[in-house]
């Protein structure tokens, strides 16, 4: 048999993405690799742009998710010839992520059988004949070493394929004879927890390669059926992936619904299924909102259902320990994202680990390596079981009090939020008593504020305490004041969330503030040197974090809201919680037009000789989420160097990464030398209604002082409907003049190790990076990634 096996349409896929690659590299790119089995060989793996595959049509001529090929030799000094090595599936989506992964769209265009494998959770591996009689053993998208990485996933695999095949005394040859012959790919999971630890367990006697799938090696996505897969399995050595195989999409609707309700399968928790199926032409049931997938009929198909319950727990308590293990400083200054302690179990946990690494730091040595990981959990788990949790559990149980004879709705926001009018039109729709902080003249405004409070609470069941009260000594002032009367008072929070990007939380306010331009007591718009903007980030910085004990009950608000989209929560909330019966539509849309009607009873003076700062520095201020970027980057990508991981959890858990992303255009200290630069920053921050800029995330870059983002494509956003011809044209101008010299070193200071490190230093980490000079400098190419935002002159 020939040693090479030469098929003109994969040829052809693998021509393409090198076309495709040349001219946007940003799509589709490729990294070479020496194969280990033969270093005379050169393996080539294509990684296409995550966040492409969710569109349609497709920009890739595959949409396989690892693919290694090689080229071929040259014959008659032809155009070059190509050959898939190895095939991964292709890219599949969850329930609802796409829109022809919705359950009526795929009742309407897949057929039966519906095969159920469980959803491993470890690192996928690719095993592939190189020849008759060797084999490469890959990642999703590497194999071989990899310079500062001990062991790489591939390699473990490899070595757990050579265990499993000593077992059934057979050879690498033999497998790569077989495979070859029938020109396959084996997919597989690798699952160690003595290598790396993930979130669900897996004890020794299950860890090693899951064999979980077999595709033709070839330009088209065709995988076999699972008997198929557990004979090769059974005879090579592999673990056997459970399945389960039903016979319609209600069927595995029903099936995964109840599963998800406890997360288990046959006893054992689990992340979710992978179900396997194919596509077939519409039914004739089928409408027009049913999407069909981007595949011909017959081809094979994939789709997962994930299960939040325990995975995402599990998941949460992990990255918890992470950061409190980074943490520097006192364990309970940790910056623990609110979003993981809204569950009872959670906020156990922490109490817990917090005591466990006090007691014994050294236990957790190598939990940043992904060791010990499980081990934890398990303590904890049996923890709760002894008389010592349980009394934990039942204090925290306790700590909620019951019997409320009246309630205070007391908003914790900042300025532009819209809380003042939802207060007003809460008041009108169920006439709760209503005092307003910004209405008090006095000098001493707080203990008016919370006298007025508690008068109107001797006429009211409800009332509502309109002030920011962002602070937590605000909030402290009114249960304190409550904590006096004869029956226990209701403090009922609407909580907008801020734990969005800074830059997106601060435009969405400061743009309600100038849109209502005079209306409001104290904090008017200053269309002149915009100060009102300044005001704003005060509160944000300010702004303290409310802890679940601070109050009885909370509704969750969203600052992005419409007014109309506000009332609608707190209504809801007032229904469930106070036992309210809910207004009529009618009512709503009137408690509305009444709030944006609402004009202020006085006004206070503006305070004299007060203005704006003078800006330190122009920038652009990116609505984006650094912790998530980041993180996920790091979660997903394939055998990063430790010292990058441990350098961003170092970061994260000492509060060291920046609150607030900024990519800097020009300094104070740059001036007058860039004194043009410094002016039109200026014409555009202080525009009414300023444009839009964008660009790309190009690689994560850190040394042992500073992390930073390297930006790419900066541009002119593409303008909405709304948005201002003049500001556009302005927009476009900035860009164009935008010398090449400023455009190389824009990027984004994630971090620095210590106060005493300037952020400054990465600016010279992406110089130094840019021309090639990378010694002692990580980097991680950032995938899919882009941001948006508007030139601001900032002062800090």
């Amino acid at each position: 048999m020939s040693e090479t096996l030469f098929n003109e349409e994969d040829s052809k896929l693998v021509s393409d993405l090198y076309r495709l690659s040349k001219k946007s590299p940003k799509l589709v790119r490729s990294h070479t690799y020496d194969a280990p089995s033969d270093p005379a060989i050169s393996i080539t793996s294509w990684k296409m742009n995550e966040f492409k595959y969710y569109d349609v049509p497709s920009p890739f001529p595959t949409l396989a998710r690892g693919l290694f090929t090689r080229q071929l030799p040259l014959k008659d000094d032809k155009e070059p010839r190509y050959q898939i090595v190895a095939r991964g599936y292709d890219k599949f989506f969850n329930i609802g992520e796409v829109p022809w992964t919705d359950w009526s769209s795929m009742q309407s265009h897949t057929g039966p059988d519906y095969t159920l494998s469980v959803k491993s959770n470890g690192c996928i591996i690719f095993i592939a004949p190189l020849s008759s009689s060797k084999l490469i053993v890959t990642s999703k998208h590497a194999l071989g070493s990899m310079q500062g990485v001990d062991e790489t996933h591939s390699q473990v695999g490899h070595r757990w394929l050579k265990r499993h095949m000593a077992l059934k005394g057979k050879s690498e040859e033999a497998l790569a004879a077989a495979l070859w012959e029938r020109r396959w790919t084996a997919v597989a999971e690798l699952c160690d927890d003595d290598f790396e630890e993930h979130v669900l367990a897996y004890p020794r006697e299950k860890s090693g390669l899951h064999l979980h799938g077999i595709n033709e090696t070839h330009k088209d996505f065709r995988t076999l059926p699972a008997s198929i897969v557990d004979a090769f399995a059974d005879e090579w050595g592999f673990m056997k992936t459970p399945t389960l195989v039903l016979k319609s999409i209600p069927e595995v609707k029903q099936f995964t619904d109840e599963i998800a309700k406890t997360g288990t399968w046959k006893g054992e928790p689990l992340e979710g299924f992978v179900v396997r199926t194919h596509i077939v032409h519409p039914k004739h049931d089928s409408t027009s909102r049913d999407r069909a997938p981007p595949y011909p009929a017959g081809s094979s198909f994939f789709f997962k259902v994930k299960f939040d319950e325990p995975y995402m727990m599990y998941r949460d308590w992990r990255e918890i320990t992470k950061i409190l293990l980074s943490a520097k400083g006192s364990l309970d200054d940790a910056k623990i994202p609110k979003s993981k302690l809204k569950r009872k179990e959670t906020q156990l946990y922490i109490k817990w680990i917090k005591e466990e690494i006090r007691q014994n730091r050294g236990a957790f040595s190598e939990f940043s390596k992904g060791k010990g990981i499980i081990a934890t959990r398990e303590r904890f788990l049996k923890w709760l079981e002894c008389n010592q949790g349980k009394d934990a559990s039942e204090e925290l149980e306790s700590s909620q009090p019951d019997g409320f004879g009246k309630t205070i709705i007391l908003p914790v926001a900042i300025p532009g939020c819209g809380k003042t009018m939802v207060s007003v039109a809460l008041a009108h729709l169920f006439r709760f008593g209503h005092t307003q902080s910004d209405d008090v003249q006095t000098k001493k405004s707080g203990p008016t504020f919370i006298k007025n409070v508690i008068e109107l609470l001797k006429k009211h069941d409800v009332v509502i305490a309109d002030k920011n009260n962002h602070m937590r000594q605000h909030r402290e002032a009114l249960r304190q004041a409550t904590s006096k009367l004869h029956s226990p008072v209701r403090l009922l929070a609407l909580n907008w969330n801020l734990e969005k990007p800074p830059a997106m939380v601060h435009r969405l306010c400061a743009d309600r503030v100038f849109s209502r331009g005079e209306n409001h007591q104290t904090l008017r718009a200053d269309t002149v040197a915009k100060y009102h903007e300044d005001v704003i980030w005060q509160f944000i910085r300010e702004r303290e974090e409310l802890a679940i004990n601070e109050v009885d009950d909370i509704i969750d608000m969203e600052v992005e809201d419409t007014v109309e989209a506000a009332l609608t929560r707190v209504v809801d909330g007032c229904v469930q919680i106070l036992g309210y019966e809910k207004p009529s539509q009618e009512s709503i849309d009137e408690a509305v037009r009444v709030a944006r009607e609402y004009v202020p009873k006085a006004k206070k003076a503006d305070a004299k000789g007060k203005k704006a700062p003078e800006p330190r520095y122009y920038g652009i201020l990116p609505e984006i989420d650094l912790l998530d970027v980041i993180s996920t980057r790091l979660d997903e990508a394939e055998d990063v160097p430790v010292n990058g991981k441990a350098f961003w959890r170092a970061l994260v858990g000492n509060g060291r990464v920046t609150n607030r992303p900024h990519v800097t255009f020009v300094h104070q200290k740059n001036l007058p030398g860039q004194e043009e630069l410094w002016e039109r920053c200026r014409a555009i921050h202080l525009m009414s209604d300023p444009p839009f800029f964008s660009f790309r995330l190009g690689h994560l870059l850190w040394n042992d002082r500073v992390m930073a983002l390297t930006v790419e494509e900066f541009s002119l956003a593409a303008p909405d409907d709304s948005a201002d011809a003049h500001a556009g044209q302005e927009g476009h101008v900035f860009v164009s003049q935008l010398h090449e010299d400023i455009r190389n070193v824009l990027h984004i200071t994630v971090g620095t190790a210590d106060c005493n490190i300037q952020p400054v230093e990465a600016k010279a980490l992406v110089e130094a990076w840019r021309k090639g000079d990378r010694v002692g400098i990580g980097s991680l190419e950032i995938e899919g990634f882009s941001a948006k935002g508007r030139i601001k002159g900032l002062t800090y």
